[in-house]
């Protein structure tokens, strides 16, 4: 999606660049019979909480309401459950769980250091997620049980290692990391083994790659403007890659893109056009009809809900 950055929006997006590049989302899609609801996290009158709307902009729902920070949306495979960011609480950003419906909130992590960008393993058992402890002058990826049980580090180095997904069967990991000094596309076992350099491009990778819901691709987000630094986060054009790498094209030109969410379906990505922070959707194979999905507010990265036959209400696990 086109679009002229304005003086006020280019204001706003450098005075929050930081905050952008330390929240948002990371999940693999899994497949569904239908396409769910969006979850994203938007900015309303100073503060930030998680809403969920369907594709077409309809029914909006606010799911929290702390005065904590809340974003990183992320569902589980049957769509029942959203992992989540939340400030709340007063200390260090954390990862969190909820129903779908925003009901039965419960912390996972309990670290020194923000805990970032979770995504649950198809089975529902664990949650990957980035985080910096205390001290560490890196982020790391970490796994943890859905319960808050086994925390184990899965990367090391000197570098940041961010945003991973599960791949839909389980068995991989996507993630970004700088260890080549740009950040770049990797691929990793579940138990952090076999870690995989996929791209190797000059463009710096952000977030956050995105496993189709088959697992034969990985969309992911690429800087082809030039202007990643410390203060602004990498936005640009969406590309899609085979899963071993091979096959890397861009879906989108000299677009603002900023994070990819593959639809259950497979049809479309979401992403979010960075100067206007604004949700859309475009076609997963040629990034045609962008589709705006909700005005209003300043919105973070989305994560998308597999629907499955049978659990077409949203409130159906209300209680």
């Amino acid at each position: 999606m086109n679009k002229t950055v304005a003086t006020t929006a280019l204001a706003a997006v450098l005075a929050l660049a930081a905050l952008a590049t330390l929240v948002g989302s990371a999940r693999a899609t899994y497949p569904g019979a239908t396409n769910g609801r969006i979850a994203f996290g938007i900015r309303v009158n100073g503060n930030t909480d998680v809403y969920s709307v369907r594709p077409d902009g309809q029914d909006l729902r606010r799911l929290t309401t702390d005065p904590g920070f809340d974003a990183c949306a992320a569902y589980s495979a049957d769509g029942r459950r959203i992992a989540y960011c939340s400030g709340q609480g007063g200390g260090p950003v954390q990862v969190w769980t909820m129903k779908q419906n925003g009901k039965d909130k419960q912390q996972v992590t309990h670290l020194t250091g923000p805990a970032t960008f979770p995504d649950f393993s198809p089975d529902g058992s664990k949650i990957v997620f980035t985080a910096k402890p205390a001290g560490s002058p890196t982020r790391d990826i970490y796994v943890i049980g859905s319960d808050g049980s086994g925390l184990t580090q899965l990367t090391s180095g000197s570098v940041d290692n961010a945003y991973p997904a599960f791949s839909p069967d389980g068995t991989k990991i996507a993630f970004t990391s700088r260890r080549t000094g740009t950040s770049q596309v990797y691929v990793m076992n579940a138990d952090g083994s076999g870690q995989t350099q996929l791209t190797f491009d000059p463009q710096p990778k952000d977030q956050v790659p995105d496993w189709s819901p088959d697992g034969s691709k990985i969309a992911y987000l690429a800087d082809t403007h030039g202007i990643s630094d410390i203060v602004n986060p990498s936005w640009g054009d969406i590309w899609v890659m085979n899963a071993d790498g091979s096959n890397q094209h861009p879906i989108t030109h000299n677009a603002t893109d900023y994070g990819t969410a593959w639809s259950p379906d497979g049809s479309r990505i979401a992403t979010m056009d960075m100067p206007t922070r604004t949700i859309y959707t475009v076609n997963a194979v040629d990034g045609s009809d962008p589709q705006a999905v909700h005005p209003g507010g300043l919105q973070f990265v989305p994560g998308w809900q597999p629907r499955g036959t049978g659990t077409e209400d949203e409130d159906e696990d209300e209680g």
